[in-house]
């Protein structure tokens, strides 16, 4: 069980067996996973419902880009970097809609000008799921580069198990039709308020 506010009322609700809505609060106050006041006036349409035997989110390339060994920090936001902040939060998932604690997530990305920085580790980082099988990333939306879309990188990977690696992508973009890679069933959950974009995304793996 968790303990979520919403409106300013205390609920217990069951370690999913759905993905549950992001919305006022909907990680437990105080917790690594609280977000910004502003953003709970903007709660996120809901993730599809997670459904025993489910299947394991799409894998894609890793592209030309990924470093090993970045540092382990769930801030990639650094002062002063230019780009439209975003809080991306969710569970890693087995098929059977369990949330995985201590999985690994590796995430890495352009900067708001679609530049990777490829001699330090800049927009790039990993962290672990909670005990509740949940993670938090505070960064900016990337930029565009030629022939792709806006996408985050990451690897995802439960201990003793096999390594996920896929993109996640955000909605209403332009370039998103245009880009081969492109998969409508990675698309990012937002919702904007008071300059801070809050994602959601919810990794079911095998």
């Amino acid at each position: 069980m968790i303990t979520v506010t919403i409106g300013g009322e205390c609920l217990m609700i069951d370690t999913p067996t759905r993905r549950v809505v992001l919305g006022a609060g909907v990680f437990a106050a105080g917790s690594l996973f609280a977000i910004d006041s502003s953003v709970a006036q903007a709660p996120l349409a809901p993730t599809p419902a997670c459904q025993d035997g489910d299947e394991v989110t799409l894998r894609q390339t890793e592209g030309p880009y990924f470093k090993p060994s970045s540092p382990e920090r769930v801030e990639l936001l650094e002062a002063g970097m230019a780009g439209q902040p975003i809080e991306l939060v969710g569970f890693v998932l087995t098929r059977a809609c369990k949330p995985i604690a201590g999985a690994l997530l590796d995430f890495w990305q352009a900067d708001d000008k679609g530049r990777y920085d490829n001699s330090g580790f800049r927009l790039r980082g990993h962290q672990f799921t909670d005990a509740e099988g949940r993670y938090r990333l505070r960064s900016i939306v990337p930029g565009l580069y030629p022939g792709r879309t806006r996408h985050i990188h990451v690897k995802v990977q439960p201990r003793d198990g096999s390594v996920l690696t896929t993109q996640l992508y955000f909605p209403g973009e332009s370039k998103n039709r245009a880009d081969g890679l492109f998969r409508k069933e990675l698309l990012v959950r937002t919702a904007k308020n008071e300059g801070l974009l809050a994602g959601r995304f919810d990794f079911v793996v095998g």
